[in-house]
């Protein structure tokens, strides 16, 4: 007899809710670009349940959730890595044409020294091998594409990868910089010197504090309805089709106008960064932020949820103005 007091193993219930939604997968596999790369409905379907067993692995699900989730995916960006994965020829050639140039003048926005730069193409190179699952110019280890959801666009992803490998590079080349005396001379580093890598990002702080200023101005930005939109959905949770009944529209509709609101706001919190212009009152401008500033804002901001919409979008607003976040606070 089983035991009702156990608790539920959620991450076994994940493909048993997909293959609740069978009719969807397949129109899914049917609209995506998987027959161009050869890739079967049984490795597509794989590759969703990774990505569903990842988003949902510490918070129950049903399907109405597991469903809006696959509606936020990019879709042909995880058929194209899963067919890499699965070692599809045509894939990786139409990877590299897409991806090598892109790679290398983000890199080179990283490093600071132009695409065409000695760092860059090492940089960018080092990832097509992990992509590749190279290692001293041998194919031993399984491809970093594993680690691919769906959840952001390609693009996002690899510069995101990229912003983190530049990081962690600069950080173990530090341990061996030479140490300055107090007269002003540099020094030998000896082995009791080194100082250790941390363990987190020490500016993770302040990248998350200007996101929220970011996000905070640009949901002013928005249009009433959208903000309202993005409020149902990430603070009062409601479902698509709640949302849907509430504005007086379809669900397919209420998807589909949530999905634009969504790439709106993207586009204004990247463009708020890379300028450092506000537009709320009492908050200044700040300096601009790079690429790789800029996607490591949006890692860190997605990393274990450390943003509480219910704060940003509070269910009885104060009558006065609430302050808004500094960089400094």
């Amino acid at each position: 007899m089983p035991n009702d007091s156990a608790p539920p193993n959620r991450r076994s219930d994940t493909p048993a809710l997909l293959r609740g939604l069978e009719s969807r997968l397949d129109l899914l596999y049917a609209n995506s670009t998987s027959s161009t790369w050869q890739l079967s409905r049984a490795q597509f379907f794989a590759a969703l349940e990774r990505s569903a067993s990842k988003r949902f692995a510490d918070c129950t699900a049903d399907q109405a959730k597991l469903e809006e989730y696959l509606e936020t995916l990019h879709i042909d960006d995880l058929v194209l890595a899963t067919a890499c994965l699965e070692g599809s020829e045509p894939a990786w050639e139409q990877f590299i044409k897409t991806y090598r140039g892109y790679l290398r003048a983000a890199a080179g926005v990283i490093t600071k020294g132009g695409r065409s730069g000695t760092d860059a193409q090492e940089l960018a190179d080092s990832l097509f091998a992990e992509l590749f699952g190279l290692v001293d110019g041998t194919r031993r280890e399984a491809s970093l594409f594993r680690y691919f959801h769906g959840r952001s666009s390609l693009k996002t992803w690899l510069r995101t990868i990229l912003a983190q490998r530049h990081v962690d590079h600069l950080r173990r080349s530090r341990r061996w910089e030479p140490l300055e005396s107090e007269h002003g001379e540099v020094e030998k580093p000896l082995p009791t010197q080194i100082t250790p890598v941390p363990a987190q990002d020490p500016h993770r702080g302040r990248y998350l504090r200007r996101f929220l200023l970011a996000l905070t101005d640009s949901l002013d930005a928005l249009a009433p309805d959208d903000r309202h939109r993005l409020e149902l959905y990430y603070a009062r949770e409601k479902t698509l089709a709640e949302i849907g009944r509430l504005l007086g529209e379809h669900e397919s509709s209420a998807s589909r106008h949530l999905g634009r609101a969504r790439r709106e706001l993207r586009a204004k919190v990247e463009e708020c960064l890379r300028t450092g212009r506000h537009t709320g009152e009492g908050c200044p401008n700040l300096s601009p932020l790079s690429e790789a500033e800029i996607a490591l804002c949006f890692e860190y901001a997605s990393e274990d949820s450390p943003l509480d919409f219910r704060q940003i979008f509070p269910e009885k607003p104060a009558a006065k103005t609430a302050a808004r976040p500094t960089e400094s606070s």
